[in-house]
């Protein structure tokens, strides 16, 4: 069984674990264009506990329970986020950070990790919930669309200096 809730400072370790593989999955995609500072594990439990009680952030975790263990599976970093003249955006909540462990993939954890967050974000005042995923991510670009995302920017990069 897997409960979706919001995390807790007890969490953090294992979500922070995850957010690492999120990191190095994305740095191999494009190890120019993604960073991957090292220690991983430590750095990004430093930042989510930086989130952990601010106002508009949703943090959530994705819990299998079997008796009395509990395992963190997925997790999702969330957030309501202010009109943004430079994106062309308007005030609403954006979906950061979405994990799921290799062996929980394709059993739903992530819909429901990202309805949870879009539910949180819409009572918060959110009037739409937008997110990025890595362009060679296309089983993530796919659950997205099926959960009612619809494409509408697409990031380029170009290195200032091109790679020898």
């Amino acid at each position: 069984m897997i409960a979706i809730r919001a995390a807790r400072r007890s969490d953090l370790e294992a979500a922070s674990k995850l957010a690492a593989a999120l990191v190095r999955e994305h740095h191999a995609y494009d190890p120019l264009r993604f960073m991957c500072i090292e220690p991983l594990e430590e750095g990004y439990e430093s930042f989510l506990s930086s989130q952990l009680d601010r106002d508009g952030v949703v943090l959530l975790v994705a819990v299998r329970c079997l008796g009395e263990d509990e395992t963190i599976v997925g997790y999702l970093l969330g957030s309501v986020e202010d009109r943004d003249w430079s994106d062309l955006r308007d005030a609403c909540g954006k979906i950061h950070d979405l994990y799921v462990d290799e062996g929980s993939r394709r059993t739903g954890v992530a819909s429901q990790l990202v309805e949870e967050a879009v539910t949180r974000l819409t009572a918060m005042g959110a009037p739409r919930v937008v997110l990025m995923a890595a362009w060679r991510n296309e089983s993530a670009r796919t659950l997205f669309e099926r959960l009612g995302f619809r494409p509408t920017m697409l990031e380029m990069t170009r290195e200032a200096k091109p790679q020898a």
